[in-house]
């Protein structure tokens, strides 16, 4: 048998005497008996592997990655095309032909077997399988991929061979007609695997002297013993007796035509597009020009014409689809007619892709007239707007409207049509004087539509297109219409993903918020997401694009009780089960907009809306902690605009604020948030002249020390808080300095209370800052007893200046400071022991750095301490000797 088309091109790259391959495969040299013998399996796979990464590397880069692949299509049709319907499926069941061979019998009787059992697959050696459910019936595909990759990795060719003629007929079975996509995507999957196996068989023939072909070889680089196997495939193809599952397993092995000639490829595809003529299903047969075409591309992405036959030639044979046959296929099916169609779209699109891919614009208009032709045929009109280049579209879109108005629509409705449509659009802009009469002439169509799935489905779209060219008054009829259509019956539960997507779409052409709360139909819209988790995904779409758009502060009333009502619906999802993660970004959605409001000089309004803020987002606690910083700073403000002399007003007014920030502190729950905003707000207190509400943020402060834990979270991870408190304690230090004695509280009683509570804390055994805070309070002294402090806050009298270096005062200093020191002492000497004498050694030298800083030298009894500690921080040779040189 004679495979046409390709063995007049292909033979004569064979050595001369090989005048019929197949009848010298018969004399005994079997190419594939040759290559298990003569192939060094270590050898090809190391000289293999690195060429068959640069060969994948240039095939992919065969088209550009503008080009949408197969693959990211396979998902989506195996998704939507399934059925519930039962289904059957033939398999090989295997031959006991010729398996009684002697060891003695010659290659060619092992050939002759070969074929024989290559035969008996057409003989009936199968079995069929009824009454699979979809997920059977792919899980037997699967298991004959797996079948076809077993028996070729133990060298089993002919059984491969037949696996893939078995699958390939699957294709010519179209009893359950709703599944056949799905079906080609999984049967084309096994062909795919065949032609890859075949091509990396032949070419790790072709390796001498472990180097491979190069990237872009030339037949003539390929020795004998490859291109006869290579044509020994092919005939074994070409003697397949069906049609079918010859075209389908020819085309799979293409790309070995490279082995053969140079114009091998660009020879067999016309053949191929001629083959699939002799196929009558029109949807069989469409779909091998898809498969052709996607092998095509492939292999040969040049070879445009080939993939333009194949679609004219299906232009010529659709009215096959209006004919009896496929007619009274359909009523025995109860298949209708629209649901039909949809089966083609998959190929119709891809083949479509493949011509479209970086073709001139000219060839778009050549489209259009051959479906004019065809009467406009609405399945095809879909197919041409989805596959060109969205701006070659939106340049013809008026001409597309008019297609649309006359198509046959042949069970494709039109609102489909205007959906592609304006999925171009959304990408390209149509000519300006045409952009008004195509939305007008898009949403009469869109606005009759009854279903509500249908034409939510179409208004998604052109909202998008709406947004991009027209004005809030456009935008507001659109959102109108949709809530008319979607609120019936409770529509829009069904259609949440579509109406999220409109709200993105208006937020991501509309940054001007004052603007779009003035869309009167926008707040109505937002109401129609009545399930919680949704509705709070949709205000946090709107909130996320306010705080990115927003450049400017604002006052403005609509904005405000728009965001507040949004913010407070995220506030109010908040429940015990809610994540750590997502509370704190919700948190930092409403701080972002909290930050973004201002009422410029008008700071009574401006702490209203602090308050009213306080009561609407009291479940999170980043959100109370901004409002105290935030009413802080409306204080400082104040402070600044007064510039420190404050009126009977502005002073009432901070003392308003900082009784805010004493209200809204204990309301939270991590301690040294407390600590630090007592802390914050007593300085802001103090920097106001508002001493008595300072000392009780102090105060409260120094009360809360003792509830401090000993373990706190920090990122999720448990750890000690000594570090945390030590720094928290340093800082309060500093503060103190110039905080004013009370009149009836006594001298220094802050500090006092202070050391009281230190006192009584209980520290870790193995820990020394006790030590180092009593160091840090030495400072403190240190600082108090100067006749002039080293800062102070404007228009706020320090103890320098109340007690002016009173005698008494300092005595009182020095009292303090003997019984810190005292304390220091006494825990030096517990340090004693063996395997503490190192923290001994440092303790000591930091308390010696301490006094020669902050000490009176003088004074005989601290400068013998000073000797002393400086003995015992090198007494026992833990002492850094480079340390100590420093210091002397």
């Amino acid at each position: 048998m004679n495979r046409k088309g390709s063995t007049s091109s292909t033979s004569s790259s064979s050595s001369s005497s090989m005048m019929d391959p197949l009848s010298s495969v018969l004399d005994g040299t079997d190419p594939l008996s040759l290559f298990a013998a003569a192939a060094d399996p270590v050898t090809t796979t190391a000289a293999m592997d690195s060429t068959r990464k640069k060969r994948d590397k240039d095939d992919s880069s065969a088209v550009g990655s503008d080009f949408e692949p197969w693959s990211s299509k396979r998902g989506d049709i195996l998704a939507r095309y399934t059925t519930t319907e039962k289904l059957s499926i033939n398999l090989y069941m295997g031959s006991e032909k010729g398996k009684t061979t002697t060891t003695g019998s010659a290659v060619s009787e092992k050939v002759r077997t070969r074929l024989e059992e290559l035969d008996d697959l057409e003989e009936g050696s199968q079995k069929e399988l009824l009454n699979l459910t979809q997920q059977d019936y792919m899980n037997r595909i699967e298991e004959l991929n797996q079948s076809l990759k077993d028996a070729w990795s133990s060298d089993q060719k002919v059984k491969a061979l037949k696996i893939v003629i078995q699958c390939s007929k699957l294709l010519s079975d179209t009893t359950v007609i709703q599944f056949y996509p799905s079906k080609f995507v999984l049967i084309t999957d096994i062909l795919d695997t065949f032609g890859k196996l075949v091509y990396e068989r032949i070419l790790s023939m072709c390796v001498e002297n472990r180097v491979s072909l190069p990237d872009n070889f030339s037949p003539e680089s390929v020795n004998d013993t490859a291109k006869e196997t290579c044509l020994n495939w092919f005939f074994k193809i070409a003697s397949i007796r069906e049609l079918i599952p010859r075209f389908y397993v020819e085309a799979a092995i293409l790309k070995c035509n490279k082995f053969l000639s140079k114009t091998g490829i660009s020879e067999c595809l016309p053949r191929l597009t001629s083959m699939i003529r002799g196929i009558g299903d029109p949807l069989v047969a469409v779909y091998a020009r898809a498969y052709l075409c996607r092998v095509g591309m492939e292999v040969a992405p040049q070879l445009k014409e080939s993939l333009n036959k194949n679609f004219f030639d299906f232009l010529l044979t659709f009215k096959q689809i209006h004919g009896d046959t496929v007619q009274n296929q359909l009523v025995v099916q109860c298949v209708e007619i629209p649901l039909y169609l949809t089966l083609y779209s998959p190929a119709i699109d891809w083949i479509l892709q493949c011509i479209a891919y970086r073709a001139p614009e000219v060839l778009l208009t050549e489209m259009m007239e051959r479906c004019k032709k065809l009467g406009n045929n609405a399945l095809l009109l879909n197919s041409v707007m989805s596959a060109f280049r969205a701006e070659f579209i939106a340049a013809r879109s008026m001409d597309f409207i008019g297609m649309i108005k006359e198509c046959d629509e042949s069970g494709f409705p039109k609102h489909l049509l205007f959906r592609s449509l304006g999925l171009n659009l959304a990408l390209a802009d149509p000519p300006e004087s045409d952009r008004l009469q195509i939305l007008n002439e898009a949403w009469k169509v869109i606005t009759k539509l009854k279903n509500p799935q249908d034409y939510i489905n179409c208004a998604e779209v052109w909202v998008e297109y709406t947004c991009r060219h027209f004005t809030k008054r456009e935008v507001n009829t659109v959102l109108a219409d949709v809530i008319k259509h979607m609120t019936p019956d409770r529509a829009f539960e069904d259609a949440y993903p579509q109406l999220q997507s409109i709200i993105q779409k208006v937020i991501t052409y509309i940054h001007d918020f004052s603007l779009l709360f003035s869309v009167e139909k926008f707040l109505p819209f937002l109401d129609m997401f009545q399930k919680e988790n949704v509705r709070v995904e949709v205000c946090k779409c709107i909130m996320e694009s306010f705080i990115k758009h927003q450049q400017e502060s604002t006052k403005d009333p609509v904005i405000l009780n728009a965001l507040l009502h949004i913010c407070k619906t995220m506030h109010d999802s908040v429940n015990a089960l809610t994540l750590e993660d997502e509370k704190r970004m919700l948190a930092a959605l409403i701080n972002g907009f909290i930050k973004m409001v201002s009422f410029g000089r008008d700071f009574e309004q401006q702490l209203s809306f602090y308050v009213e803020a306080r009561s609407m987002f009291c479940n999170l606690e980043p959100v109370l902690v901004q409002l105290i910083h935030s009413v802080n700073q409306l204080a400082m403000e104040t402070r600044k605009v007064m510039r420190g002399n404050h009126s009977r007003k502005t002073a009432a007014f901070v003392r308003a604020c900082v009784a805010f920030c004493f209200i809204t502190i204990p309301s939270l729950n991590s301690i040294f948030t407390r600590l630090n905003l007592y802390l914050h707000s007593g300085q802001v207190a103090l920097a106001n002249q508002c001493l008595s509400q300072a000392d009780a943020f102090f105060k409260a402060a120094v009360s809360l020390v003792p509830e401090v834990p000993k373990m706190i979270s920090v990122d999720g991870k448990m750890r000690p808080s000594d570090a945390f408190l030590l720094e928290f304690l340093c800082n309060f230090f500093s503060t103190l300095l110039v905080v004013p004695d009370h009149p009836e509280q006594g001298v220094l009683f802050l500090v006092r209370g202070l050391l009281n509570v230190i006192q009584d804390y209980t520290w870790e055994d193995n820990s020394d800052d006790k030590v180092r805070i009593y160091t840090n309070v030495l400072h403190l002294l240190s600082a108090m007893a100067q006749e002039a402090y080293i800062y102070r806050v404007d228009k706020v009298d320090s103890n320098d200046s109340l007690y002016g270096g009173d005698s008494k005062f300092l005595a009182e200093i020095n009292k303090l400071c003997e019984t810190v020191i005292a304390q220091i002492l006494d825990h030096l000497k517990t340090l004693g022991k063996e395997e503490t004498l190192k923290r001994q050694s440092q303790l000591a030298l930091y308390f010696f750095n301490t006094i020669l800083a902050h000490g009176d030298l003088r004074n005989n009894k601290l400068n013998q301490l000073s000797v002393n500690l400086w003995n015992l921080a090198q007494k026992h040779g833990f002492a850094d000797t480079k340390t100590m040189v420093r210091k002397i």
